[in-house]
């Protein structure tokens, strides 16, 4: 199983085209922790899961949506109304609370990846205007693949370029 997080594309709706197209012909579950600042009828969105950021001002895209894939539980949400600026403890609840083991998130446009109490946390950072340590690479998403014990993330730039020291595992429990 394999998911292609990305968020905060802040209207750069070309970098999404052209993501959706790179991975059209691959079995991937895409998702899009918001401030796309698109139109809820944009038809790129009938290739991902999109949710509400603080810069869609439409209010047509849910503020968070929890699904399954293949015995994945799934939350994903942008952020802003869990404080994952000062900590991830209400992202983290609320992700138990609905049985997930995978939170993506985005709002901080900081990329960032940790487990937690069986959930894997993550944020691919902004597509569009990244901030914090990794910000020269001028945007990133994740890649998420599940094994049957594992969690491989790999972050990648605007290019479709790996980023070699952005490459982690976790066990799953």
């Amino acid at each position: 199983m394999r998911f292609v997080v990305v968020s905060d594309s802040h209207g750069d709706r070309e970098i999404l085209v052209q993501l959706v197209a790179h991975y059209q012909d691959q079995a991937v579950t895409m998702l899009h922790c918001g401030d796309s600042e698109l139109a809820t009828d944009d038809p790129l969105f009938t290739h991902m899961t999109v949710v509400q950021g603080n810069m869609d001002f439409n209010g047509q895209f849910p503020a968070k949506t929890t699904f399954s894939v293949d015995n994945q539980r799934v939350f994903l949400t942008h952020g802003h109304l869990y404080g994952v600026n000062t900590d991830l403890t209400h992202l983290l609840l609320a992700a138990q609370e609905v049985h997930a083991n995978l939170a993506c998130y985005g709002h901080t446009h900081q990329l960032d990846c940790e487990m937690h109490a069986g959930v894997l946390l993550l944020n691919p950072g902004s597509i569009a205007q990244p901030r914090g340590p990794f910000r020269n690479l001028k945007g990133t998403y994740a890649v998420i693949d599940v094994t049957p014990d594992q969690y491989h993330v790999q972050y990648y730039n605007r290019q479709f370029i790996p980023v070699s020291q952005l490459q982690l595992t976790f066990q799953r429990t």
